[in-house]
């Protein structure tokens, strides 16, 4: 039953039976979760398996129940099948987090060449500490969203002005009398449709448009000239990740993206630059081997979707129990 992340309530219509008492029967004796649960007393604050370490790992956090978030250890080369858990740990503080690792010998954690992570400043150090020998390596994707945030965030701040001063002239057509014509674009978006429906367009890269957001995208940058700087800069940004073969050229063009955001008047972008500046050194790790951390969100999205399953997380413990014995 192990074998696959499904949940009892699944086989009834399947197998005619009833799934909350199947999943009681294999709690409580066809599994061995009883025994389990008297020879784990600190399972549900934290669980290390050290034969799962590599030499590839990722490190990242994901919620189990109530946003409660735990941080998870994961081995690369286990493509998020079996092998692939090498440590789950309640809560993010690296102190919290660098105690329970500790019960990985220090031979093992020495043995990790690689770990990928993102820009949280607790998972540097709880990699620095538990993985000294480990070349660190921040997610592109979380350095390419941020810069989708911040042109997200000029998007919502205009789309909330065009609302304003759409309610202003309607209160005028009400207070004189006269009818108001909200203007009506080519494509048929008023200001603020125009605003709302653009947002999926801006995460795209243009060669990606359809022929209706080509339109659009023509349109919202003639109004908000902001706006196409912004996307720009976020999407020379990807270029440097997609399009760059070697890590000295792309420390270069990330020097040029550094003096473009400098020459605009963007302060969220700004501040992502001396972000940036200050990780510098960990992004380019990219280049080494072009290592990300999809490996570890993939594996989230699998806890995720088997949370789902289950409707909810309600024993921990348990829920803990079946990842151990369908990942660990």
């Amino acid at each position: 039953m192990d074998k696959y992340p499904i949940s009892a309530s699944s086989l009834e219509k399947f197998y005619y039976v009833d799934g909350h008492q199947l999943e009681r029967q294999y709690k409580d004796h066809l599994s061995d979760y009883c025994s389990w649960d008297l020879d784990n007393p600190a399972a549900e604050q934290w669980m290390v398996f050290p034969e799962n370490v590599g030499p590839r790992m990722s490190i990242d956090e994901t919620s189990l129940s109530d946003g409660e978030l735990y941080t998870v250890l994961t081995n690369k080369d286990a493509h998020g099948r079996k092998g692939a858990l090498a440590a789950i740990i309640l809560g993010t503080k690296a102190e919290t987090v660098e105690d329970a690792l500790d019960h990985i010998p220090e031979e093992v954690r020495s043995t990790v060449e690689e770990i990928t992570l993102d820009l949280s400043s607790s998972m540097r150090h709880i990699v620095r500490m538990e993985f000294p020998k480990a070349s660190k390596v921040i997610d592109r994707f979380h350095v390419q969203k941020l810069a989708c945030e911040a042109i997200q965030e000029m998007r919502i701040k205009h789309r909330w002005k065009a609302l304003d001063d759409d309610h202003e002239r309607r209160l005028w057509e009400k207070t004189t009398g006269e009818q108001y014509q909200p203007e009506v674009f080519e494509n048929g978006d008023t200001r603020p449709q125009l605003l709302a429906r653009s947002r999926y367009l801006l995460f795209k890269s243009a060669d990606n448009w359809t022929e209706s957001q080509r339109l659009r995208a023509k349109i919202l940058f003639e109004q908000y000239p902001d706006l196409k700087e912004a996307y720009w800069l976020t999407h020379n940004l990807r270029l440097v990740f997609s399009k760059t073969p070697r890590r000295s050229l792309a420390a270069t063009k990330l020097a040029h993206w550094y003096l473009a955001v400098e020459n605009s008047n963007f302060s969220s972008f700004k501040s992502i630059a001396a972000t940036f500046r200050d990780h510098e050194k960990e992004i380019l790790n990219f280049f080494d081997n072009r290592s990300t951390n999809a490996s570890a969100e993939s594996f989230n999205a699998k806890i995720k979707n088997f949370r789902a399953q289950l409707r909810g997380v309600t024993d921990v413990k348990y829920f803990l129990f079946r990842l151990q014995n369908i990942y660990a």
